[in-house]
């Protein structure tokens, strides 16, 4: 079976050795509000603003909502590759087919399924220097120059909106006539095949 999703943040393939191959992307240059009110706060990375950090080649991780114990892949293990771009920080990451058997990664893939994790979100450490805050007539904006990449996680609500997963399948004539074979008590285990 092949089952894919794509809007721009999250793509998601699982091949028919069971391997799930997931490809996200952060945007670079687009602002977002963190906080409305009286003294609205927004941010915005500039282009590359990883760069540094990915170019040095430490161990970064792909989690499930910002949790370290919830890991879904890493560079260390091999299972996870960045890059850095003009435009966005990208990635893909491969969950190997003994992963679909922990619960939380069955939990993750089920969520994404159904539509209801929303997007990417990177953890990160402002470098000595590495951002500008400058006040304008929209309140406070928060320019991130340099930036020490530690995780990206899939997550609900992203704080940029641009970064949003959306699930849908991509199915092979293989996968059609065994679901008209087997009937519609499989749609169930559609992660399982």
């Amino acid at each position: 079976m092949l089952w894919a999703g794509s809007k721009g943040g999250l793509e998601v393939r699982t091949s028919a050795d069971g391997a799930t191959v997931l490809r996200g992307r952060f945007p670079y240059a687009v602002p977002t509000v963190l906080a409305g009110g009286r003294e609205r706060r927004r941010e915005v990375f500039e282009a590359r603003a990883f760069g540094a950090s990915v170019a040095a080649g430490g161990d970064v991780h792909l989690l499930v909502h910002h949790d370290f114990d919830r890991p879904l892949a890493s560079r260390a293990a091999g299972s996870l590759e960045i890059r850095d771009g003009d435009d966005a920080l990208t990635f893909e990451a491969t969950i190997a087919p003994e992963m679909r058997g922990v619960g939380y990664v069955t939990d993750f893939l089920g969520t994404l399924a159904a539509g209801l994790v929303g997007g990417i979100s990177p953890g990160f450490r402002v470098t000595d220097g590495g951002d500008l805050v400058k006040r304008d007539s929209d309140g406070l904006l928060r320019v991130v120059r340099s930036a020490d990449l530690i995780e990206i996680s899939a997550v609900t609500k992203p704080a940029y909106p641009q970064a949003q997963i959306e699930a849908r399948r991509w199915d092979t004539d293989e996968d059609r006539d065994l679901r008209r074979e087997l009937g519609p008590w499989l749609v169930p285990y559609r992660w399982r095949l």
